[in-house]
Parts: structure tokens; sequence; C-alpha cells
């Protein structure tokens, strides 16, 4: 049998407590009638055969649900208990005790509030709200990096939630613009929140609620209008705003060349890629040292794979040979210079005066700082 572990007891015990204030006055009024009961039967049932608290008690019990194994009594408030108890457990008890218990022994019918009860026990944790595609995907990306996520999704029927849950993340359904819902996620506990809906405004309102909830809470925010998502950065400092057309741009333009290209970005207007290539058997790469190829192309190897193994920080000296696999960071110019060069070709001296990436995005910086 598997072990629980401490935060699914925790978990237990605040959604035992929340069932027990929800039921609380069936509960008590049960609790009364019970010692009520089993008082009056054990005194008045009956004088020549008194019952003891225990037979007492396990009669009240049955007659509160219509059960019995003992004659009617000769006492008449033993009698008015055999009368009432039934009606009262019927009409006012029973079905408060009987749907606690049914919501206490069977949690997964009441999903919402026990994943309520797990986010409950998160600390430093990561919020994410809006889990379609790209939530969903950041969901992924912060477990694969160890840390502790709960979700937030106002469509208890998006597409991904059934996949979210199988990596046992808690996800509150209700619109994370409501500061009930993201208290329910944590919000005052947790050491960032993603606001990754497909509405702009819906995202800076979830951010704002957050802040409200937690002011140093660490807010990313995804939005579609470039321009909108720099002033809010800059106007209400929040850590991190991305641009969804600014994040695809990149990506469109490197994969309108013939690099293969993993991943691009933006870097003051400076458009950075991550490719790797494998060298040819009768590439100009072929014998050439990392580091020529470096200052010679503007450009930076990150690692070189071949059957020996990877290396992921070559040194200069290292020389470049058939198959060996390498990832390069360099800008869209230099990688086309570097395709060239790997298919025999040399890169024509116009093309590389368009190189220098590291130049300009060094001036640029140099500009954003003078007074």
């Amino acid at each position: 049998m598997k072990p629980v572990d401490s935060r699914t007891l925790r978990a237990y015990f605040r959604d035992t407590r929340l069932l027990v204030r929800e039921f609380r006055y069936s509960l008590l009024l049960f609790t009364i009638l019970l010692l009520i009961g089993t008082v009056v039967l054990r005194f008045t049932y009956n004088a020549n055969q008194p019952l003891g608290w225990g037979d007492a008690l396990d009669t009240t019990v049955k007659l509160m649900f219509f059960e019995t194994t003992h004659e009617y009594p000769q006492g008449w408030p033993a009698q008015i208990v055999f009368f009432m108890w039934p009606l009262l457990g019927l009409i006012l008890v029973v079905n408060g005790v009987v749907r606690f218990w049914t919501a206490f022994f069977n949690r997964r019918e009441r999903r919402e509030a026990w994943e309520v009860a797990v986010a409950s026990t998160y600390r430093n944790h990561v919020v994410v709200c809006g889990l379609g595609k790209v939530g969903y995907r950041v969901v992924l990306h912060l477990l694969g990096m160890q840390q502790e996520v709960v979700g937030v999704d106002k469509d208890p029927g998006a597409r991904f939630l059934p996949i979210i849950r199988k990596e046992k993340v808690p996800i509150i359904i209700g619109n994370a613009r409501q500061q009930d819902v993201l208290e329910k996620a944590g919000v005052r506990f947790a050491s960032a929140i993603v606001a990754a809906t497909e509405d702009d405004l819906t995202n800076l309102d979830i951010a704002l609620a957050a802040r409200r909830l937690n002011p140093g809470i660490q807010v990313v925010l995804r939005m579609f209008d470039q321009d909108l998502a720099e002033r809010v950065r800059e106007g209400f400092g929040f850590q991190a705003t991305f641009s969804t057309s600014a994040l695809a741009a990149p990506a469109l333009a490197a994969a309108a060349t013939r690099a293969a290209v993993e991943y691009s970005f933006y870097l003051n207007d400076v458009l950075l890629n991550i490719s790797r290539l494998t060298v040819n058997p009768n590439s100009a790469l072929v014998g050439r040292q990392v580091g020529d190829v470096e200052q010679e192309l503007d450009l930076s190897i990150l690692l070189i794979s071949d059957p020996s193994g990877t290396d992921f920080h070559p040194p200069a000296e290292r020389v470049l040979r058939a198959g060996d696999q390498v990832v390069v960071f360099a800008s869209l110019e230099a990688l086309a210079c570097l395709n060239r060069m790997n298919q025999v070709e040399e890169c024509p001296p116009e093309e590389r005066k368009r190189l220098g990436w590291l130049r300009r995005l060094g001036k640029r910086q140099t500009a954003d700082h003078r007074p």
C-alpha cells in the first residue's frame, strides 16, 4: 500500500474541516438528539429492566434510522423517543448526516473542493491562469523545472485539464479575475503568477488582483499587443510581459529560412536564434577551429556532439570534423553564412558585412544607458 504523504494528510484535514463547517448544523442536531435519546432511554425505558449506556446509545442510533431491537417501552419519556426520534431523524438529521459521510468517503465526486484543499497546502508555488495551449505548455515546463504548480481555468471542460491533472496538478475552476478564486489557488503564498489567457485585459486584471493579495508576487503576463506589453511592464513594474506576436514573429522569420532554427527571440530589436546542424563531409567547416568560426561569422558555438560524447563548452582550438553535430547561437545572417559554408561554399564578403550582431547589440545598450 502506497504511504500517504504529509501534503495529502493536510489536504484531508482541511477538506474534512470544510465538510464539518458545511454540515455543522445537521451534525450538531444529530449529536443533541443522540445524547437526549440515550439519556432518556437509559433511565426511563423500563424500570424493571433498565438499559445500560451502551445499549441505550445503540437503540437511539437505530431508532433514528428506523430500526430497533427492543420492544416498545413502558415509560412515557421513552415512548416519546421511540415515536419521535425516527421522524426527527428522517426530517431533520439523516439527510444531512448521510450526505456528510457520502462526501467524506467519496472525495472524487467532490473534485473541485478536494483540489481546493490540495492547493491550500502549497507554498512558494507558481499559479498559472488560463490552461489553454500556452498555459498547458507553461505548466509542463514548470514541472520539468521541479516547480510546484496550481492551475486556474474557468472552463471545467477545457481540453488540457485531464492531462494536467494526471501530472498531479490541482486545478481551481473559476474566473481568475475574482479574488476568491485566486485565494483558493493560494496566491497569497505563491512565489509567482502567470496570466496566460487569450485576453489582454483579463491577464492585466488577474495580475493586479494577484498584486493586491500578494504585493511581492512575481507577475508574468501573456499579451497579444507588443506595445501594450511594454507599457504595462513599465507602468506597473511587472517582472515580465510577453507579446504573443513578438514571440511568434521570430519563429516565423526563422522558419522561412533554411536554417534548422530551434528557438528564436528578440533582444533589443536584434533577432537571435539557436540552431543546429551536422557538419557535411565536404563542408568548408571541416578542419576549422571553433574559435576561428566564431570570430569569422560572429556567432557562438554552444556545444558539439560526436560519437565520443557531447562537449557543452567546446574550446576555441577544437577542430570541426565531418559528422559533428553543432549547436550555435547566432543571427539569421550568420546562420545563412554558416549554412553556405556547410555546403562547400564560402560566405561572400558582402554577406559578412551584415554580420556583427554582438557589436550592434552593444551599441544599442550603450545608447540606452547614455544620459
